[in-house]
């Protein structure tokens, strides 16, 4: 069966608590997403951390989700991995340290 859509009203000016909704400009339909305008503000580090953050948080959620034997082998990798970057680290830091300053 097809429904005939009910316009949305407009935005009201002010909320029921009596301050504004939101910007002027987010009001007039100028800077619609305020989201957008802070990430755009955010430095291109801090954006490659969040999205890594998120990520990261994705990949969690679908590991949980794995069946037990192949959660159990995912699980032995990442540790393995985190061992390995731990290590590798480690040597990194011992590379610098031995290395002279300006060689």
């Amino acid at each position: 069966m097809i429904r005939n859509r009910t316009p949305a009203a407009p935005p009201a000016a002010e909320p029921e608590a009596g301050r504004p909704a939101g910007s002027g400009e987010a009001w007039l339909g100028r800077n619609r997403s305020s989201k957008r305008r802070l990430w755009e503000r955010l430095n291109p580090l801090s954006r490659k951390q969040l999205r890594v953050i998120a990520e990261a948080l994705a990949l969690q959620q679908t590991h949980a989700r794995l069946p037990e034997p192949l959660r159990a082998r995912l699980s032995a990798a990442l540790q393995e991995l985190d061992r390995l970057v731990t290590r590798i680290r480690a040597l990194l830091v011992e590379v610098a340290r031995r290395t002279p300053p300006g060689a």
